[in-house]
């Protein structure tokens, strides 16, 4: 499965949405470069109050931008790095990807699946009514959480609109993503 870079953002401080940018630089074991989450231990503000030692397995956010089209014909209007994503991808099915998978971005980054991206109260905050859009139910009657996947640097490097993200499956039995 490949897919394709989008969108790259960063932001310094803890807010919702992230500031756009030409390419991001991801450091191995720390995730992005002057992001409010860089770093080994956790940075998510929910996290650092249960367990501030806990390992960061939020360094880098990622979302599938046909979430977008989805959110606009529900009435949204939703752009790369709105939703707080570090990279917006293209024709990657994120969501379905396996715990361990690791994405093989343009030379040299590589970043390991660590699990959903669990939305919070701010999504409606953001735009009223998106909670609730960005929130499903599988044919087994399970949550489905739509806004990406959270990753942690395994290789660093810089990343770019139109790098090619390739995914690299973990040994069978997959363990699914959970929400983090």
């Amino acid at each position: 499965m490949t897919g394709t870079v989008v969108a790259v953002a960063k932001a310094k401080g803890h807010r919702f949405s992230k500031n756009l940018a030409l390419e991001i630089l991801l450091l191995e074991g720390l995730g992005v470069a002057g992001d409010a989450h860089q770093g080994s231990t956790v940075k998510h503000r929910s996290g650092v109050a249960a367990d501030p030692m806990q390992p960061n397995l939020r360094q880098v956010h990622l979302i599938q931008s046909e979430l977008f089209k989805e959110l606009a014909d529900q009435g949204f209007g939703i752009q790369p790095a709105d939703l707080g994503e570090n990279i917006t991808t293209a024709n990657l099915d994120l969501l379905s990807l396996p715990e361990g998978a690791v994405l093989r971005i343009g030379p040299d980054v590589q970043l390991v699946v660590t699990g959903l991206r669990n939305p919070c109260s701010q999504i409606d905050k953001f735009q009223k009514g998106l909670m609730k859009a960005v929130l499903d139910k599988g044919a087994d009657g399970r949550l489905v959480r739509k806004t990406g996947i959270m990753a942690a640097v395994k290789a660093g490097g810089v990343v770019r609109k139109e790098d090619e993200i390739e995914v690299i499956y973990p040994p069978l039995p997959y363990k699914p993503l959970k929400p983090l």
